[in-house]
C-alpha cells in the first residue's frame, strides 16, 4: 500500500519549531519513505491524499491509560484516591468480565482514534482482551498485565503475563508490544518484585509502575523501607530493566538525577494528578535532567477523558501557572512530550517522528476551524487551541484507519452500543 499526502502543512518533529509548508509525505507499507517540501515525487500510489488546509504530524502517543476503564467514567467522581480506589473503583472491577474488558477498550479506542491518538500504554487484566481489541482496531500499543503482589491473584498475573507475551508476540501486524505491569511499590514487595524482574529477564520486556503518585505513598514507602519510592526501587535493581514510570509526581532531586542516570521514562499525567489532588509533578525538573517525560491520561475513571489535545494544554497551563514563569513549557516542548517523548519512554523509537524510514503513524488535523485562524504560529494553535473534532484523518502503521471522521477498520456504533450494555450490567451489580 503506497499513499502520497501532498499540499500539507508538516511538523515533523524533527527539529524544534519546524514547519513545512506545502509539503509532501510519502508511506510505503508501514513506513514512512519520503517527506519534503515542493513538487512531491511521481509514482504509482494507491491513494492520494490531498491535505490543503491541513496539518500533517505524528500520532500521539498516550503513555499510560487503563483503557478499559471507560466503562467506569464518571461512576465514582471528585474522591482522594485511595478512598476513590478502595471504596468505589476496586470493588466494581472486581465485577468486569473478560468481555467488559473487551468492549471497554474498544470504547476507549474508538475515543483515542478520534482525538488523534495512534499509540497508547495499557496496564489492565484480561489484557488478551485488550489485545484482540488491538488487533481488531488497527491502533499501536503496549501492553501490560497489572500485577498486585499483595493480591490472592499474585501468581496468578506473573501467569498471564507469560501467557500474553507467548500468544500474542509478533501478532496483529507487529503493533503490540510488551511491558511487565508491578502495579506500584506500595502493592507490589521486594520479594514480589524481584520475582517480576525474573520474568522480565526471562521474556526480554521492560517495565510498567506507578511510582510516588500521592504524597502518601511517598511518606509511607519511606517508612517501611528506609527510602524514597524511586530509591527504594533502584536499590531492588528495578531500574536495571527498561523501565516506564507514571505519574513521579512526589520525588527529590536525588531521585530525578536517579531516573535519568537510569534512563527511566517518566510519563506525566497532569489532568489525572489534578482531578485526585495528587499533586503537581516536576516536570520542568525532570525535562532539564534529560529524562524523555511523555503525557498520559491515565484512565478515563480519573480524567474523565482520552483527549491528547486536552492533556497538552493542561500539561503547559499547569506548569506556567506553578512555576510563575510563561516560559515554561512551551507550546513545542508540549507536543514533543504527546510524541517524540513517548516514544521513546515506551521503547519505540520508531513512533512519534516524520521521517524516512519511521512507523507511518500520523494525523491530519483541520486546519479550517474558526478557533485555528489566523495562522500566526500553527504549533501554539494546535496545542492551545485544538480540539479533538479537529482530528479529519488517522494513519497507523500505513493503513488508514480514519477518514473524514469516520473509523474504517471497526463498527464505531456496535463497539458504543456495546460499551453501552457492558456499563448498564455493571452497575445493576453495585
Amino acid at each position: 500500500m503506497s499513499i502520497l499526502i501532498k499540499n500539507a502543512n508538516i511538523i515533523p518533529m524533527t527539529e524544534a519549531n519546524s514547519v513545512i509548508e506545502k509539503g509532501y509525505l510519502v508511506i510505503e507499507d508501514d513506513r514512512i519513505t519520503a517527506v519534503g517540501s515542493q513538487e512531491p515525487p511521481t509514482g504509482n500510489y494507491n491513494q492520494i491524499i490531498d491535505a490543503t488546509n491541513n496539518l500533517v504530524l505524528p500520532g500521539f502517543v498516550n503513555a499510560h491509560t487503563h483503557a478499559a476503564m471507560t466503562l467506569l467514567r464518571g461512576y465514582a467522581d471528585d474522591l482522594p484516591l485511595m478512598e476513590w480506589l478502595e471504596t468505589k473503583i476496586w470493588p466494581l472491577e472486581a465485577k468486569l468480565t473478560k468481555e467488559d474488558v473487551y468492549w471497554g477498550t474498544m470504547l476507549a479506542i474508538v475515543e483515542m482514534i478520534k482525538s488523534g491518538t495512534t499509540c497508547f500504554a495499557d496496564m489492565y487484566f484480561f489484557m488478551d482482551q485488550a489485545a484482540q481489541a488491538v488487533e481488531d482496531s488497527g491502533i499501536r500499543a503496549v501492553l501490560s498485565r497489572g500485577m498486585v503482589g499483595l493480591g490472592p491473584e499474585n501468581q496468578q498475573a506473573l501467569k498471564e503475563s507469560r501467557e500474553l507475551v507467548r500468544d500474542w508476540s509478533g501478532k496483529a501486524q507487529g503493533r503490540i508490544t510488551f511491558k511487565l505491569g508491578p502495579h506500584a511499590p506500595y502493592t507490589c514487595p521486594p520479594d514480589y518484585l524481584h520475582k517480576v524482574m525474573a520474568l522480565a529477564a526471562e521474556l526480554n520486556v521492560g517495565l510498567n509502575i506507578h511510582i510516588a503518585e500521592t504524597l502518601t505513598e511517598f511518606e509511607d514507602i519511606k517508612r517501611i523501607y528506609g527510602r524514597t519510592p524511586v530509591a527504594h526501587l533502584d536499590h531492588l535493581g528495578l531500574f536495571a530493566y527498561p523501565t516506564v514510570g507514571a505519574h513521579c509526581v512526589h520525588i527529590t532531586e536525588e531521585e530525578i538525577q536517579i531516573l535519568a542516570q537510569h534512563k527511566v521514562g517518566v510519563v506525566h499525567n497532569p489532568e489525572s494528578n489534578m482531578k485526585l489532588a495528587s499533586g503537581i509533578a516536576p516536570v520542568p525538573a525532570m525535562l532539564k535532567a534529560g529524562i524523555p517525560v511523555a503525557l498520559g491520561t491515565d484512565g478515563a475513571s480519573s480524567n474523565n477523558n482520552l483527549d491528547m489535545l486536552q492533556e497538552m494544554r493542561s500539561c503547559a497551563l499547569l506548569h506556567k501557572v506553578n512555576s510563575c514563569d510563561p516560559t515554561v513549557i512551551p507550546a513545542y516542548k508540549a507536543l514533543e512530550m504527546a510524541t517524540v517523548n513517548g516514544g521513546q519512554a515506551l521503547g519505540l523509537p520508531e513512533v512519534g517522528i516524520l521521517k524516512p524510514g519511521f512507523k507511518a503513524d500520523l494525523i491530519l488535523v483541520s486546519l479550517q476551524e474558526a478557533h485555528m485562524i489566523p495562522r500566526y504560529d500553527i504549533i501554539a494553535n494546535l496545542v492551545y487551541a485544538g480540539q479533538a473534532a479537529d482530528v479529519q484523518t488517522v494513519i497507523i502503521n500505513g493503513q488508514i484507519v480514519m477518514e473524514n471522521r469516520i473509523i474504517k477498520t471497526f463498527d464505531e456504533e456496535n463497539v458504543l452500543t456495546q460499551a453501552k450494555r457492558a456499563a448498564e450490567r455493571l452497575v445493576k451489580q453495585v
